[in-house]
């Protein structure tokens, strides 16, 4: 009986356990991922469901009334409403037209930059060219406010000389152009940044050999460049379309959605359903029409992502 006993393999003591589970990859996978993904659902999750549910109420604090369900009517009056419907394609042309202009530009001087590695000062001239996108949107407007006044105005200034004078911010016909020209000036460093990122991916064998055989340009970069950076080049694209749906700060210091609508983007809208009139659940729809339309735009870039990669795949 004491040899029996004495041959029988201790058990583990809970320590050893322990140390065991944390060896375990998932298992330290999970405790690492562990306080992003709780921060996540504190800020993001909980805000969510909290929006979805208040869009069913109708609820202002201005009345100091407690909210009232009333199911669908946020929605049904949210689609009747004219204005919301116009904000919204104004949105859109906003969008097309920041993201397309900033993504030309971008390309075109990041590679004008690629392709000038040896200039001297070329360091410099991009620190420079980035500083635009480090500034404040609400700097920015006040700065360019002062650009476009009408009275005293650099602008207004210069063009005195030919014998006009316009007022950029306040005529219906300049102010959407004038304030898009702002946010190009601002955000087309970023895909600058992008592009260079993106250029910087393409192996340098396969330029190389392309210089060798004495590839045409316009072909070197629509066979070689293009196809090996066009996923970075599309992550910038999503997250400035992302970002262009969120436009506010900017419009709102500059036109506050004025003259009339012109500038009056659906953020712009949201702001004063929430904050002049207090409307919470019909900005709360709002809201979440805006979060829905951002994530569909963002489903369907990562599925041309997603295609392309798997059509490259097939071709290798």
């Amino acid at each position: 009986m004491a040899s029996t006993s004495m041959s029988r393999p201790q058990a583990p003591s809970q320590r050893a356990k322990w140390h065991q589970r944390l060896n375990d990859p998932k298992v330290l996978a999970v405790l690492l991922i562990s306080p992003a993904m709780l921060f996540f659902f504190i800020w993001n999750v909980i805000p969510v469901l909290w929006l979805v549910g208040l869009s069913f109420y109708r609820y202002s604090p201005k009345f100091g009334r407690p909210p009232s369900f009333i199911g669908i009517g946020n929605y049904e009056d949210l689609f009747f409403d004219f204005s919301a419907w116009e904000s919204l394609s104004r949105t859109f042309i906003w969008v097309l037209l920041s993201v397309g202009i900033e993504t030309v530009l971008g390309i075109i001087l990041g590679i004008l930059f690629w392709g000038s590695d040896k200039l001297p000062g070329r360091r410099l001239a991009l620190t420079l060219l980035f500083t635009p996108m480090l500034l404040t949107p609400v700097s920015v407007g006040a700065f360019y406010q002062y650009i476009y006044e009408p009275t005293f105005g650099i602008l207004n200034y210069f063009l005195s000389f030919f014998g006009t004078n316009i007022d950029f911010l306040g005529n219906r016909n300049w102010a959407f152009a004038s304030v898009l020209a702002v946010d190009v000036w601002m955000w087309t460093p970023f895909m600058i940044l992008i592009t260079l990122a993106a250029l910087g991916s393409v192996p340098k064998a396969e330029l190389e050999a392309a210089a060798i055989d004495r590839l045409p340009w316009l072909q070197r970069f629509w066979h070689i460049i293009l196809p090996r950076s066009k996923f970075i080049l599309m992550l910038g694209v999503l997250l400035r379309t992302i970002e262009s749906f969120k436009t506010m700060d900017l419009i709102h210091l500059m036109t506050q959605g004025g003259p009339g609508n012109a500038t009056d983007l659906i953020a712009i809208s949201l702001y004063r359903t929430a904050f002049d009139s207090l409307q919470m659940g019909e900005s709360a729809t709002l809201a979440l029409i805006l979060l829905l339309t951002a994530i569909a735009f963002t489903s369907i870039y990562l599925y041309i992502l997603n295609l392309s990669k798997r059509e490259q795949e097939i071709a290798l």
